[in-house]
């Protein structure tokens, strides 16, 4: 079985992008999973740290290392957006193929040193761990937004430079970068999202030297995914649209059911809903539509 590691170099020679997937319990597991498997792509499972607290963190390991045994498949564990430096150890220590330390809201020096603690920590483990960490900020929450929230950055001389990122990953050597290049987390309720500066993308990979990663993926339009794929980039993280299709799944099934009790069966609702997500999103970075 490939390392996510070998994983996304196999993605950037292909010139597609591996699809990241949050998920808070088994329904959505089985969901990213079984949509994954039916177009034979690798998928990245990720879990922030509230997802990861109520799932469980060494649960979910288990649960995504026994899928990937059982059908031998490319399927991989990120903890997304961890705060501190204790959390990205114990994400580390349960065996987490991939770790995000986020302190993009940091000044810059303490995201420096406390990036570099990750990495560190990440080399020590013996498990070909990745840690990516992230530079600009974009905003924190997966959900419907009614406005860009305070502080996001989103365009011109706001974005993350070029020349900045590449200062960042040689002084911290991370394996994976997530700048601000036009990207925001969560979905704007009245607006389609911001478009993405392609043109930066490009300038970024090509200075920084290592895979980069785009958050905040729900929202964004289909020519910007493909066109940020072409500029560089390897990983692209989906939630909210997630998070959406699985409520209203659920929603619509107990509406048509409104007597049923059983939860696999009401539940059914939100992973079909979830799996549809899944899939045309996959697609889209494998480009297979």
């Amino acid at each position: 079985m490939k390392t996510l590691r070998e994983a996304i170099k196999e993605a950037e020679e292909k010139g597609v992008a591996i699809g990241h997937f949050n998920i808070s319990d088994t329904e959505a597991l089985w969901a990213v999973f079984n949509s994954a498997k039916r177009l034979e792509v690798p998928v990245i499972i990720g879990v922030s740290e509230g997802e990861r607290d109520f799932i469980g963190l060494r649960q979910v390991s288990a649960l995504v290392k026994s899928i990937r045994e059982e059908y031998d498949y490319p399927i991989y564990l990120n903890a997304d957006h961890t705060y501190s430096y204790d959390r990205v150890r114990e994400a580390i220590d349960a065996g987490f193929d991939a770790v995000i330390f986020d302190g993009a809201n940091l000044p810059g020096e303490e995201n420096i040193d406390l990036t570099k603690k990750a990495v560190s920590y990440g080399k020590s483990a013996g498990t070909d761990v990745l840690v990516e960490a992230e530079l600009g900020y974009i905003g924190k929450s997966s959900k419907i937004l009614d406005e860009i929230p305070e502080g996001v950055q989103i365009s011109g001389d706001n974005l993350v430079k070029p020349e900045d990122a590449r200062d960042f990953v040689k002084e911290t050597k991370i394996d994976l970068l997530a700048p601000a290049v036009g990207n925001l987390h969560g979905m704007l309720k009245n607006s389609p999202n911001p478009k993405l500066d392609i043109k930066r993308i490009k300038e970024i990979r090509e200075l920084c030297g290592v895979p980069l990663v785009l958050h905040g993926g729900s929202g964004i339009s289909d020519e910007d995914f493909q066109s940020a794929i072409k500029a560089g980039i390897a990983i692209i993280h989906v939630n909210t649209e997630l998070r959406r299709a699985y409520r209203e799944g659920v929603e619509k099934t107990l509406k048509e059911n409104p007597d049923e009790l059983a939860p696999y069966r009401f539940l059914k609702g939100g992973v079909k809903e979830m799996e549809k997500v899944v899939e045309r999103n996959l697609k889209l970075f494998n480009f297979l539509n």
